[in-house]
């Protein structure tokens, strides 16, 4: 018996040090953690229970069948965060580079099926060099088997994956079809072809980092939804990101003790300015309405015409989807809509509920617009905000204008409540515009233009530009002053918590992509 428990704690040591001791320390260098101390930071402490730790390749070419590697390249098991169990896999870049071997990605696949039969989280964190070239079809295979779990999970249990080093060539779609992307400053890159490639292709040149770091998916391209400076940090995101969100689909997410307080915010009351074209900021407006220190923002640096993130009402956690005058005015673009669309798909899967500011000008003209698709683009925040079932609450602050009122969650496509600020301007456009439209050829003919066009324009906005008309027709439940927001949403929330809506029986729809 001593000999077989010898025999074990040497097969267990050797799991241990991965590529072995000099791999750990340049791993250590370049400011990285191993892919065991990732997961020993990212679960509960003790709580990791790690699957196939003495599984190791078959390949017998190329020499490979003298270099095996106990674990073969990755960490698979589960833990728990904050209670709740997860299960993980961690790429460990010691081991052949962190490649995807046949046996590496049936570890992966193991864990995904168990985190799928199970209903929890799934997290991945990526640290990879590719498919094992050695290989050949048997590693791109295990890429395409992981590719059909994603899609399987998706929309069932939260899939998050965090890219800590190299993501290149195929690895790079299973995080593209989780659910969020969290990137290393510095350290993680993702790309379909590298910069050689791309030179020898394009005659571009290119680094890494230009190519595929970190700020660039989080400021262009919108691939990943949260940035960190260390692997600590991007970790903490996960782990704050969790807290949000349920187990699977059929569960709600937690709420949070709250003692009901005093919920007047008397601040709010001076935030929109009287000036309509003076903009605000609409974070200003988030942190006053829900819990202090609450909003954890989704893709912050993209399509920053639109605010998405996460954050609690008296406890309960909601998506908050808000336009942002502060840029381009809060109006609708292509990156902000793809945005907003995903987002919304995202917490209408996972049973959270939306509240929408609204404060939108319209889409924003253009042909740069255009021909990158703004109609398409524009048509999946619509299709989301359409398809969603979850409680849907939207509050216009100030401007409401044409299709874009429609789109940002309006009553006519399903919103449950609908309220509206005093400075809230409900109408087809700005009146300045909407007033040489229709008295074009009164104020063409007046002794002093100018003059006319002022009256037609207060005319106008007498009419139109305030949220009674809207109020008049049904179309806004409420009018509120900015100061009881918060109390009026907290009771409308609360009010919706058994809202039930079926959808009607299909295979699916199918968004404008």
């Amino acid at each position: 018996m001593d000999k077989n428990k010898e025999q074990l704690e040497q097969k267990i040591q050797s799991s241990l040090l991965g590529g072995g001791q000099k791999r750990i320390d340049r791993q250590h260098e370049k400011g990285k953690l191993t892919a065991r101390e990732r997961i020993q930071y990212l679960l509960d402490p003790g709580s990791f229970e790690e699957y196939d730790r003495f599984v190791t390749h078959r390949n017998g070419d190329f020499g490979m069948a003298d270099q095996k590697i106990v674990g073969d390249g990755v960490v698979t098991g589960m833990g728990t965060i904050d209670g709740r169990m997860v299960y993980v896999f961690a790429q460990d870049f010691t081991v052949f580079g962190g490649t995807l071997s046949e046996t590496n990605a049936q570890k992966i696949c193991k864990i995904m099926d168990r985190a799928l039969q199970n209903r929890a989280p799934l997290i991945g964190l990526n640290d990879s060099g590719g498919a094992r070239i050695q290989e050949g079809v048997a590693s791109l295979g295990g890429y395409a088997d992981i590719f059909y779990r994603n899609v399987q999970c998706s929309g069932v249990i939260p899939q998050l994956s965090a890219v800590m080093g190299p993501c290149a060539g195929g690895a790079v779609y299973s995080p593209a079809m989780t659910d969020f992307i969290f990137m290393v400053e510095g350290s993680s890159y993702m790309f379909v072809t590298g910069p050689n490639v791309v030179k020898t292709v394009t005659n571009e040149e290119v680094t890494p980092e230009e190519l595929g770091g970190a700020r660039t998916h989080a400021t262009k391209s919108g691939v990943a939804h949260r940035t960190a400076p260390t692997d600590a940090d991007c970790l903490d995101d996960i782990r704050t990101l969790l807290s949000y969100l349920p187990q699977h689909n059929q569960a709600a997410p937690a709420v949070l003790p709250y003692d009901t307080e005093e919920e007047v915010r008397p601040a709010l009351d001076e935030t929109v300015p009287d000036n309509p074209n003076t903009p605000y900021d609409m974070h200003e407006v988030i942190t006053e309405l829900v819990d202090p220190d609450s909003f954890f923002a989704s893709q912050p640096d993209f399509g920053q015409s639109l605010i998405t993130g996460f954050a609690r009402l008296a406890g309960m956690s909601i998506g908050v989807v808000a336009n942002q005058p502060m840029n381009l005015a809060g109006v609708l673009d292509v990156d902000s809509a793809t945005k907003g669309g995903r987002f919304v798909r995202f917490c209408d899967c996972f049973n959270i509920p939306l509240l929408v500011l609204e404060d939108v000008p319209g889409f924003l003209p253009g042909t740069e617009q255009e021909w990158n698709g703004i109609i398409s683009n524009g048509a999946k925040l619509l299709y989301a905000f359409c398809e969603a079932t979850v409680p849907r609450i939207t509050v216009i602050t100030r401007k409401a204008y044409g299709g874009a009122y429609c789109v940002m969650n309006s009553r006519h496509i399903g919103a449950d409540y609908n309220y509206a600020w005093p400075s809230a301007q409900i109408a087809v456009m700005g009146a300045k515009g909407a007033a040489e439209i229709i008295f074009r050829k009164e104020i063409s003919k007046s002794d002093d233009p100018e003059e006319a066009m002022a009256q037609k324009e207060a005319e106008y906005n007498e009419l139109f530009a305030n949220p009674y008309k809207a109020a008049e027709l049904g179309f806004i439940d409420d009018i509120i002053l900015p100061s009881q927001t918060r109390r009026t949403l907290i009771r409308a929330f609360r009010s919706l918590r058994e809202k039930r809506k079926t959808r009607p029986e299909r295979n699916h729809g199918n968004i404008p992509l």
